[in-house]
């Protein structure tokens, strides 16, 4: 049996929402196993939703760059909110944004890059770090582009140009219209901040992923004492649900409540002059999946456990 510690309570119960003797229950349910643990709380109706870790907050910022046809995002991570305000900690985000376009989106290429006042990318945090006497870190980075088309860019909680909460990109192929392309694109840019897309389409959704949400369905329905031929059917219902959920394409449009995305593009080039195609998107909303430090947390679970 392993052993349940207070950090693993504590990690469950930020993941999932759930109170924290129902996650003490799932761990030693789960011999300790936290994925198996969150969807035991799913498959209970104790868990809200797959991956509530996006709800723990890390501070910093998200920055993005467009240049032409091609474009990229980057988040950087601090310990406190009163960084991301610091007008050099910002100067930073947005060039390292801008390093980006030509380094690429590996962290490890990105850090060794050229900085554009001197040294490297990670040369320059460290000095931030020294200078603003907080621990930072550049996270993650993705770059899009296009042929013949426009890419288009959504910040949320924009505090200065091109830097925020969440960055959002869009990347449309067409011939068309770039003024209305570009347009469309921003408009779906929003729609991605707001509806939380983890995929393109079907297709994008990753085997591992599919499998471990049709388990926790089919011990869903199971609960309701269905017969297995229901449950079968019951599943690949919720199954196109999953996928309108987190599929870009299939999730309906916030603007008008109705329509796919995937039919909005289709439909765009009537008013674009040409078909369309929505080739990628990237969305960054900082602190996603990163554990926030809550000291006192921990000792109210070390207490309530007896440990």
């Amino acid at each position: 049996m392993a052993q349940i510690t207070a950090a693993l309570v504590k990690e469950l119960r930020e993941k999932t929402g759930a109170g924290m003797m129902d996650c003490k229950k799932a761990l030693t349910e789960n011999d300790g196993d936290l994925d198996a643990a969150i969807d035991w709380l799913r498959t209970k109706g104790l868990a809200q939703a797959a991956k509530k870790a996006s709800r723990v907050a890390s501070e910093g910022l998200v920055g993005v760059k467009v240049d032409g046809l091609r474009a990229a995002v980057v988040e950087v991570n601090s310990e406190t909110d009163f960084v991301a305000r610091n007008e050099k900690f910002q100067d930073y985000v947005a060039k390292v944004a801008g390093v980006t376009l030509e380094a690429g989106a590996d962290i490890e290429a990105l850090k060794a890059a050229a900085y554009p006042d001197g040294g490297t990318v990670e040369a320059k945090l460290t000095d931030l770090i020294a200078t603003i006497g907080e621990n930072m870190a550049l996270r993650r980075a993705a770059v899009l582009d296009v042929t013949d088309g426009v890419i288009a860019a959504y910040v949320h909680n924009q505090i200065a140009e091109g830097l925020g909460k969440i960055g959002v990109l869009i990347a449309l192929e067409s011939t068309g219209d770039k003024a209305k392309l570009a347009e469309l694109g921003r408009q779906i840019a929003m729609h991605a901040a707001a509806a939380r897309p983890e995929a393109l389409d079907i297709a994008d959704v990753s085997a591992e992923s599919l499998d471990r949400e049709r388990a926790v369905l089919i011990e869903q329905a199971r609960e309701s004492g269905k017969p297995e031929s229901i449950i079968e059917k019951m599943v690949e219902g919720r199954i196109r649900k999953y996928y309108e959920q987190v599929c870009l394409l299939e999730q309906i449009f916030v603007i008008d409540g109705e329509t796919k995305i995937r039919k909005v593009v289709e439909n765009a080039k009537d008013t674009v002059g040409a078909p369309v195609t929505l080739k990628a998107f990237a969305r960054f909303e900082l602190g996603e999946g990163v554990e926030k430090k809550q000291e006192d947390f921990a000792a109210e679970v070390e207490k309530a456990l007896g440990a």
